[in-house]
C-alpha cells in the first residue's frame, strides 16, 4: 500500500502547472487591450454572458403533445452533474425564461427587469437558480466564458483589488469611450459579430484611486492605466465573486446594508472619513453579484425598504451604498416566490412599482406522468436504495396520483380525470387528437399551480422504505398508504373538501394499479411461446379457410371440416372485434399476411399488437383453470399446480422486474381478485 507521501506525489504528478497559470493570468491594461482585440466576447454584459452560457450547451426539439413542438435547452438537463439537478418537464417556462435572457442581451429591455419565477412550493423555482449559478460558475472557467477584472499597484509592490470585480475598459473616460470603442471594433461587422461597448462606471473605491493617480500624472490617463494590473476571475458563490444569494430575515431585523455594502468603523480612524471609501466594505450581495446574478429567495418577503434598491438595481443598472453617490452595476437579477405571496403583491398598491419591473415566469408543477415519474427513478433506484427491491410500478403509482391532484375536471363529456392523465402523456384515446389535448390545456389555466408537491410524496416513499423494514421490498400499496395516512396532517390542504378528493384519487389510482398487475399476470401466464406459437397457427389455418372459403384438414382425425368459428370469435372477441366487423379484420390480417409473403418475410404474431394481445388473453383464459391460480388463497396448492405457479413466478421476475417477494405479492393480490370474481359468478 503506497505511503502517505507516495499518494500526494503521484497526484502531484497529474496537476498540469501551465494550465493554472494560464487561468489565473495577469497582466498590463494594454495586454489585456490585446484579447479584448481578439475575443471582444470578455466585455459581455451579465445578461449576454447568461444568454450564451445556456445556450453553449446546446438544444433539441421536443414535441411536449402540440404540433409546433417546443425548443428544449439541454443545459436544464444538468449533463454536467448527471442530471443530479436535471429539470424534469416544464420545457414551455424554461423556453420562456431563455427568451427573456435572449431579449436581454439584445438590449431590448428585458435587461432592466427582475425576473420573477413564480410557482407553488417544490416546482423546481430553487432548482432552476442553482442550475443558473452553478452553471455561471463553470462557465467562468471555460475560454469563452472568460472574465477579467483589475487592481491597482501600490508601492510596495502589493495590489488592491476592484471590490465589485468591475469590467477594466470602465477605466476609459466617457469622452474617449466612442473613439475607443471604433479603433477596438475595426474590421467587425456590428450586424454578425460581437462588437465591444463600454457601459457603466467603476466602483467608489476604484473612482477615488483613479482620481489619486491621474492628480499624480498631471492628468494623463493613459500613464494612469500603467499602473493597473489586469487579471482572469471566475464566478464562484461559495467565495462570494460574482454571485449573490439573498434570503430574507425577519422584517425587524431587515437591514438594507446587507445589500449595498456597509462602513467599516474600524478604518474610519486610519482614514479620517464615513465618506472615504477605503473606510468602506463592498461586501453587500449587489457588491458582491456584479458580473454575474443574484439570487433573492422569497423576493417578495423584502421589507420595502429593500425594494427601493431593487427597483434602482434593476431598471437603472445602479445601487446606493450608504455615504456613497450610485455606483453602476450589471447583473442578472432573479427572484422567486410562491402563489400567496404573489397574491399579495398583486393587491398591495405600494407594489405597483415592482410590479411594473418585474417579468413573471410561471413554474407549475409537472402534469406529465413520465417526467413526474423520472423525478422519482432519480431519487429511488437501485444504485441509491440499497437492500431494498422496489417491486414494478411503485414509483408510478405514487407519480400518477401526484399528477392526479394538479389536474383541473375535464369539461368535455365522458373524459376522466386519468383519461385526461394519459392524454397528457401522450396516449391515443379514440376521439382526441393533438388539437383537443390542447385545448385541454388551455380550458385548464390553473392546471399545475395547485395539488401535491413532489416533496410530499418524496417525503412518503422514504417513509415506506423505512417503515417496512422486515420486508424486502416496497410495493405499491405500501406507498399508496403512506401517502393516504399522511393526508390527515398536510399543512398545506387548505379545506377538508380538497383533502377528501385526494383521498377518492387514491381509491382511482389503486383501481388502475389493478388493472396493471392482473393484465401482466394474464401476460406472465400465457407467455408460453410455443402454446402462442400453436394457437396462432390454428386461428391463421382457420382463417385463411373462411376467407378463401375452404376447409381445414383436423390433424387428429385426417377430416377436412368448416373453420372453427367459435375458436376464431374467442380470440376476436379478446380485442373486441364486434361480429359485424369481424369479416373486416379476418381480410386485414390474411392482406398482411399476404404483403409479408411477397417480400420475402414470414409472418410473426409478434409483430402484430391487437393480435399477440387477442392471442394471450385467449390462452390466459384457456390456462387459468389448468394453474388453479385461484388456490393461492387457500394456502393449499399440489405440487403439480406449485410448479405451474412457480413458472408463472419466474416470468414476472425475468419479464416485469419482479423479486422472489413482490412476485409473490403480486400473484396472490391477483388470485384473491380471481377468487372475488369466482364466489360472485356462483
Amino acid at each position: 500500500m503506497a505511503t502517505g507521501r507516495e499518494l500526494l506525489e503521484k497526484i502531484a504528478a497529474d496537476q498540469d502547472a501551465e494550465a493554472y497559470r494560464h487561468e489565473h493570468w495577469q497582466g498590463s491594461f494594454d495586454e489585456y487591450l490585446d484579447i479584448v482585440r481578439q475575443h471582444p466576447q470578455v466585455t459581455r454584459s451579465a445578461h449576454q454572458r447568461m444568454y450564451d452560457m445556456v445556450v453553449s450547451y446546446g438544444s433539441y426539439p421536443i414535441e411536449e403533445g402540440r404540433r409546433d413542438g417546443l425548443l428544449r435547452y439541454r443545459f436544464f438537463d444538468d449533463p454536467d452533474h448527471n442530471g443530479e439537478d436535471a429539470i424534469f418537464g416544464l420545457t414551455e417556462p424554461l423556453s420562456q425564461l431563455v427568451s427573456v435572457f435572449r431579449s436581454a442581451a439584445l438590449k431590448y429591455g428585458s435587461e432592466r427587469r427582475v425576473l420573477l419565477l413564480h410557482g407553488p412550493v417544490g416546482s423546481s423555482k430553487s432548482t432552476i437558480a442553482r442550475l443558473l449559478k452553478r452553471g455561471l460558475e463553470r462557465y467562468s472557467r471555460k475560454p469563452e466564458g472568460a472574465l477579467y477584472s483589475f487592481g491597482w499597484k501600490q508601492d510596495d509592490g502589493s495590489v488592491i483589488w476592484d471590490p465589485m470585480n468591475s469590467e477594466p475598459l470602465q477605466l476609459v473616460p466617457h469622452d474617449q469611450r466612442e473613439k475607443f470603442c471604433a479603433i477596438l471594433n475595426e474590421g467587425r461587422n456590428p450586424d454578425k459579430d460581437y462588437c465591444v461597448e463600454i457601459a457603466g462606471d467603476v466602483c467608489p473605491l476604484s473612482r477615488f484611486y483613479f482620481r489619486e493617480k491621474l492628480a499624480e500624472t498631471g492628468g494623463d490617463w493613459i500613464k494612469v492605466l500603467d499602473s493597473i494590473v489586469v487579471r482572469r476571475f471566475f464566478l464562484s458563490e461559495a467565495d462570494r465573486i460574482g454571485v449573490g444569494t439573498f434570503q430574507p430575515k425577519d422584517e425587524k431585523n431587515q437591514d438594507s446594508t446587507e445589500l449595498t455594502g456597509d462602513i467599516n468603523y474600524r478604518k474610519i480612524a486610519e482614514f479620517g472619513s464615513e465618506s472615504d471609501p477605503r473606510a468602506f466594505n463592498f461586501d453587500g450581495e449587489f457588491n458582491v453579484a456584479n458580473r454575474g446574478m443574484i439570487e433573492f429567495i422569497e423576493v417578495l418577503k423584502l421589507d420595502v425598504a429593500f425594494l427601493y434598491d431593487l427597483l434602482g438595481a434593476s431598471q437603472e443598472h445602479k445601487i446606493k451604498p450608504k455615504k456613497f453617490a450610485q455606483t453602476d452595476i450589471d447583473t442578472v437579477i432573479l427572484g422567486h416566490t410562491n402563489e400567496p405571496e404573489y397574491r399579495k403583491l398583486q393587491s398591495n398598491e405600494f407594489m405597483e412599482a415592482l410590479r411594473d419591473r418585474t417579468v413573471k415566469i410561471d413554474v407549475p408543477y409537472v402534469t406529465k406522468l413520465a417526467y413526474e415519474l423520472r423525478i422519482y427513478e432519480k431519487d429511488y433506484n437501485p444504485r441509491r436504495v440499497k437492500g431494498k427491491h422496489i417491486a414494478p410500478h411503485t414509483l408510478e403509482v405514487a407519480a400518477i396520483w401526484a399528477v392526479l391532484t394538479r389536474l383541473e375536471e375535464p369539461k368535455h363529456h365522458g373524459l376522466t380525470l386519468l383519461q385526461k392523465l394519459k392524454l397528457y402523456n401522450g396516449k391515443s384515446l379514440p376521439g382526441f387528437t393533438t388539437e383537443n389535448v390542447e385545448q385541454l390545456r388551455r380550458e385548464a389555466r390553473q392546471e399545475g399551480m395547485l395539488g401535491i408537491s413532489p416533496r410530499y410524496v418524496q417525503d412518503k416513499i422514504s417513509n415506506a422504505l423505512v417503515n417496512n423494514a422486515d420486508a424486502t421490498c416496497i410495493n405499491p400499496f405500501m406507498v399508496l398508504n403512506e401517502l393516504e395516512a399522511g393526508l390527515r396532517h398536510h399543512s398545506l390542504i387548505q379545506s377538508e373538501e380538497v383533502r377528501d378528493a385526494y383521498r377518492r384519487l387514491i381509491s382511482v389510482v389503486k383501481d388502475e394499479y389493478t388493472d396493471v398487475v392482473k393484465n401482466e399476470v394474464q401476460r406472465a401466464i400465457a407467455a408460453d411461446e410455443e402454446a402462442l406459437s400453436r394457437l396462432c397457427g390454428n386461428y391463421i389455418d382457420n382463417v385463411k379457410a373462411y376467407t378463401q372459403r375452404e376447409k381445414v384438414r383436423n390433424k387428429f382425425t385426417g377430416q377436412d371440416e368448416q373453420p372453427d368459428e367459435r375458436l376464431m370469435r374467442s380470440i376476436e372477441e379478446r380485442i373486441d372485434i364486434p361480429e359485424t366487423r369481424k369479416d373486416d379484420f379476418r381480410r386485414e390480417i390474411m392482406n398482411y399476411i399476404g404483403a409479408l409473403s411477397l417480400d420475402g418475410k414470414k409472418f410473426d404474431y409478434k409483430t402484430n399488437e391487437r393480435l399477440h394481445k387477442a392471442l394471450e388473453l385467449k390462452l390466459f383464459e384457456d390456462q387459468k383453470d389448468t394453474i388453479k391460480l385461484t388456490t393461492l388463497v387457500s394456502n393449499v396448492v399440489d405440487k403439480d399446480t406449485q410448479e405451474k405457479i412457480d413458472i408463472v413466478k419466474s416470468r414476472l421476475i425475468r419479464d416485469f422486474g419482479y423479486n422472489e417477494e413482490s412476485a409473490s405479492d403480486v400473484l396472490q393480490y391477483v388470485a384473491s381478485i380471481f377468487a372475488r370474481g369466482d364466489a360472485k359468478r356462483e
